[in-house]
């Protein structure tokens, strides 16, 4: 029996990686060296919290996600200045920190203006019950708004409210590509993105437990 071509994968059609994740060694650059601090500068409030960072942990280099997080909302995205100063500051390299910043989607190694991110998760769960579907919608939504950024994400590990997203990095679902205009509308008018979706406000297997788990959600009647 003969077996025709098989179909292209769509859910990998899209693409899921930051750009710059499979670019080739530059072999010919000098050996990565820890950035001097009498060379270096950092600001005050960055090297702060970089520092509280490192102290949760017994081995610093745990820090370097959080602490990527932290000089990426400084600076915008995660540039190379961002990275050489947290490098400076947990005594890393360079290299070491552009090796986690490329392998995560939450960081941007490309320059962009501030906007809302939307990541609709387009992995196995999600995929299998209409992420492609809530991904189009959100992006034909967004059309031409540059203050709003869709893109989809290979995973967020929230598979129990598949198809979601997070917005901002709150996560929401399960989502139908009829939310995405409403998700839209939300973030235009700065309102809480579709509170009743919201994995804060999924109740807790403990009844007497506000939802989510902790305090009540702002838009929850309890939290008046």
């Amino acid at each position: 029996m003969s077996v025709g071509p098989t179909p292209p994968v769509r859910r990998f059609a899209h693409g899921s990686r930051v750009p710059g994740w499979d670019d080739a060694v530059d072999l010919t650059k000098d050996p990565a060296v820890v950035p001097d601090p009498a060379t270096t500068p950092v600001p005050d409030e960055l090297r702060a919290e970089i520092e509280a960072l490192m102290e949760r942990y017994p081995d610093r280099r745990s820090a370097a996600i959080p602490a990527l997080h932290a000089a990426q909302r400084l600076h915008g995205w995660c540039s190379p200045l961002a990275r050489t100063q947290v490098a400076c500051v947990m005594r890393l390299t360079p290299a070491y920190l552009t090796s986690v910043a490329s392998f995560y989607d939450m960081f941007e190694l490309e320059p962009r203006p501030l906007h809302d991110d939307v990541y609709v998760c387009t992995n196995i769960s999600c995929s299998l019950r209409g992420a492609d579907e809530v991904l189009d919608a959100l992006t034909a939504a967004a059309a031409g708004d540059e203050t709003v950024h869709v893109r989809s994400f290979e995973c967020l590990g929230a598979c129990d409210i598949a198809p979601m997203a997070s917005v901002n990095g709150e996560f929401v679902g399960p989502l139908e590509p009829s939310d995405a205009q409403r998700i839209v509308d939300d973030l235009r008018a700065g309102r809480s993105v579709l509170p009743e979706k919201q994995l804060r406000s999924r109740a807790c297997v403990d009844p007497g437990a506000h939802p989510g788990g902790g305090a009540p959600h702002p838009d929850d009647p309890r939290a008046s």
